[in-house]
This record gives C-alpha cells, sequence and structure tokens, in this order.
C-alpha cells in the first residue's frame, strides 16, 4: 500500500524541506493554516518534480479539523510519518496563543494519528533547543505531557505568567515529555514516535527571533558552529528518524542546534 507523509506547518521552512525529503517516497499530504501558502508549496514542489502532493487547510487547535486531516491522510494511503512542524515561536504571539498551538496542538495531533499509526509508521514533533533552558520540575511535568486536560491553558499560566518567551519554551520541554510519555503507546502498534530540537534557523520565523530577541542574539554569539542552521539540516534529520536506519530510536529527543545548548551550559556553569 502507498505511504502517505502528513507535514504540519507543511508550507513553512523546515516543512517545505522535509516535503522535498520525503516526496519521492510516497504521498504527501501537506497542512497548514493558510490556504494560500499551500497552493504556493505544491507549486514549488511540483517544479522540482514532486507531484503526488494533496493538501489540508488546518488550525491545529481545532479537533474536528485535525480529525479530518487524519481521515484525509487514511483515504489516501497507509501512514508513513506524520511529521509535526506547526507551531508559535515567541514573537508571533500571546503566550496563551503560543501554548495552545505549540502544546493543546501537539496533543490533539497525536490523538487523532496514533489511532491510524501501523507498524513501521512514524511520528515526528518539533521541539526545540529552547526546551533545555526549562528545567524539568514535578510540579508542572505531568500536567505538561497532558495537554488536552480540562483547564490546561489556565492552570499552565501560573508558571508561564503569560509570557511568551516562558510559554514557547515551556510548551517545547512539554513536546519532549509528551514524545516519552507516548512512546509505549506508538510502540505498541509498532510504530516510532520522536522530537527534533533545531537551534537557530535560517528560515523566515528563525531570521525574526534572531532579529527581535536579545537572547537568541547571545545564543547564536555562542554557538560552536558560529552559523544558523538551514532547514535542509532540520529535513536531514527528520528524513533519518522517518527511515529504516532509526528502526530502534524512539521516546526519545534529536537536538540539531549546531552545539549552542552544549556551550549554553557551559557559561551558565562558569557563571555559578
Amino acid at each position: 500500500m502507498k505511504k502517505v507523509y502528513v507535514i504540519t506547518g507543511g508550507s513553512g521552512g523546515i516543512g517545505i524541506e522535509v516535503a522535498r525529503r520525503l516526496g519521492k517516497q510516497g504521498t504527501l499530504l501537506l497542512a497548514d493554516i493558510s490556504e494560500e501558502r499551500l497552493h504556493q508549496a505544491v507549486e514549488q514542489l511540483a517544479e522540482e518534480g514532486i507531484s503526488d502532493v494533496a493538501t489540508q487547510t488546518v488550525d491545529i487547535t481545532n479537533e474536528q479539523q485535525v480529525e479530518r486531516l487524519a481521515a484525509a491522510a487514511v483515504e489516501l494511503g497507509e501512514l508513513g510519518a506524520i511529521i509535526h512542524t506547526a507551531g508559535l515561536s515567541p514573537t508571533m504571539s500571546s503566550g496563551r496563543r503560543i501554548m495552545e498551538v505549540n502544546m493543546v496542538g501537539t496533543g490533539l495531533i497525536l490523538k487523532a494519528f496514533l489511532p491510524i499509526a501501523v507498524p513501521g509508521s512514524v511520528a515526528v514533533c518539533i521541539s526545540s533547543m529552547s526546551a533545555y533552558f526549562f528545567p524539568r520540575n514535578d510540579t508542572y511535568n505531568g500536567l505538561l505531557k497532558q495537554p488536552l486536560e480540562d483547564n490546561f491553558l489556565d492552570r499552565i499560566e501560573v508558571f508561564t505568567q503569560g509570557r511568551p518567551d516562558m510559554s514557547y519554551g515551556m510548551s517545547k520541554l512539554g513536546v519532549q515529555l509528551i514524545v516519552e510519555e507516548q512512546a509505549w503507546d506508538w510502540g505498541q502498534k509498532g510504530a516510532r514516535i520522536v522530537s527534533v530540537s533545531p537551534g537557530t534557523i535560517n528560515t523566515a520565523m528563525g531570521r525574526q527571533e534572531a532579529a527581535e530577541s536579545q537572547s537568541m542574539k547571545m545564543l547564536m554569539d555562542n554557538t560552536p558552529l558560529n552559523r544558523m542552521g538551514e532547514a535542509t539540516e532540520i529535513a536531514a534529520a527528520v528524513a533519518f528518524l522517518c527511515s529504516l536506519d532509526s528502526s530502534y530510536i524512539t521516546g526519545t529527543d534529536l537536538r540539531v542546534d549546531g552545539g549552542t545548548v552544549a556551550k549554553a551550559q557551559d557559561l551558565i556553569k562558569q557563571r555559578k
């Protein structure tokens, strides 16, 4: 049966590069909140010889729309992978909306796609190096693992104070915790679930954060590889995690950050 690769945020910088990597392995189903950007992505891919592409406009915080996305994937074939790149960064919205998209959206995507997973299916969720600057703490770890619980957004705001930067970093920690939490359930279906944590990446979103955030500039100045990463480098990591070469990797995070976190942690120790 034909494999289907679903990419949320499919018209974004990372999403389109993942589509290029996986587009010749099966059918692509690109999901995004913008129909216009999806249309542009399809045209771009077609010019490069990738034509087996379906699209669906989806707000990932809308459960019915997410369920329709999963249903569309079933109609197209067998789930090869769900690559969840959709999300908001600190300068893009309010803290509450960032938490809703990054956490509730992730919860809804995984809830909808786990039932259609088959042996060999993979879920890849995009986290962030920002997650590594938030300590794992029993006071909120349990809550972050369950973003679909009642009043989640109100309860987590006690810890984020509604700040976009706090909401972003904590939401990306939450993505990693969810991946660890759900590894067993996906494993029972012969499927895997992993996350990827990019550093500062040369996409529209990454450039916006680098330009507007002092903390991001500090991290860039202390990146061992002394440059931004490219979306192609994140797509390469995702392609590896979707391949048989990673068949024993699940329930964990792959950091692709040019060494930023390693150096930043070293700086923190020096200041103590």
